[in-house]
């Protein structure tokens, strides 16, 4: 006996193929969409990466560049102005981005005004400072000039990688900014205990050991941070393309071409350097007037 119809309810042979193509097209599909989706996401990931290490680079960048200081105080005319008694004057600081503000020569026309730009890796400077230095000093003190020293950094890339000559200029305006009675002594011993040019040069505790030697006594642990530091460093590379550039003040010199730039009242010396008798000649002759019984004149210190 048959129970119920006689009809077979199971799919034909052609409709499992239908319903297996129809599925597999199904399942392709989805893949494709899901891997549409992974690339957009790799793709939104990989700039999400890149975005954030950019973000971190500049981060780092902007953390290792130290913020823009003002410059030393008593340097507001990127010199040390020194005066009558081996006096310097003092002065704030330069601002960052700020103009120096020029020191005005002596009205009377009876002070030699001496300015000399140098750098403490030149030879030539060291050649000047040797011959001039001790006479430079007496007329000052006597009042018969005054001198204003600004150091440069022309020859940085000249010292084995180390900088010297841009860490020597900044430990002067350390010295300026902390102890601005010590600067003269300070930069004629930076020029005596010379480096030769094309060697590494001193490094910062040789600088330091030359500070103590300049008679520094106050402030010496502010000035050893100052040197460590490198405090002015963006000061110094400032005023030293501001020599370059120029305009210099006081002058018809347009800017400094080489180091050392001398200039007597404005008129720049390009004599022997190492002829002191020479120089006092020139700063009697650029003076161009007759001093007065209460100004001694410059005349030439006696060799020994």
């Amino acid at each position: 006996m048959t129970i119920g119809g006689s009809g077979d309810s199971r799919p034909s042979k052609n409709q499992r193929r239908d319903a297996v193509r129809t599925k597999a097209k199904r399942i392709r599909e989805e893949q494709k969409k899901k891997d549409r989706r992974n690339r957009v996401a790799l793709r939104g990931g990989t700039a999400a990466a890149a975005v954030a290490i950019a973000a971190v680079v500049v981060v780092v960048i902007i953390n290792s560049i130290p913020p823009v200081g003002p410059g030393p105080a008593n340097m507001a005319s990127d010199g040390v102005l020194i005066t009558e008694g081996m006096t310097p004057v003092t002065t704030s600081a330069l601002q960052p981005e700020a103009k120096p503000i020029p020191s005005k020569p002596d009205g009377t026309g009876t002070v030699a005004d001496i300015r000399v730009y140098a750098d403490y890796l030149c030879p030539f400077c060291s050649e000047f400072e040797a011959a001039n230095s001790e006479q430079i000093s007496q007329w000052v003190t006597s009042g018969a000039a005054t001198v204003e020293i600004h150091p440069v950094s022309i020859l940085t890339h000249k010292s084995s990688g180390t900088k010297y000559s841009l860490r020597a200029a900044n430990a002067a305006a350390c010295v300026a900014n902390f102890a601005p009675e010590n600067f003269y002594d300070f930069n004629a011993i930076l020029f005596r205990e010379q480096p030769k040019e094309g060697t590494a040069g001193h490094d910062d505790a040789a600088i330091k050991g030359l500070v103590k030697d300049a008679g520094v006594s106050d402030a010496v642990s502010q000035i050893n941070e100052c040197i460590d530091d490198t405090t002015f460093k963006s000061w110094v590379i400032a005023s030293t393309d501001r020599a370059l550039s120029g305009p210099l003040p006081n002058t018809e010199v347009e800017a400094i071409t080489g180091t050392p730039t001398v200039l007597v009242n404005g008129k720049q010396y390009v004599g022997a350097l190492d002829d002191p008798k020479e120089f006092a000649a020139f700063v009697l002759q650029a003076a161009g007037a007759t001093y007065s019984t209460s100004t001694p004149t410059p005349e030439p210190v006696p060799a020994g």
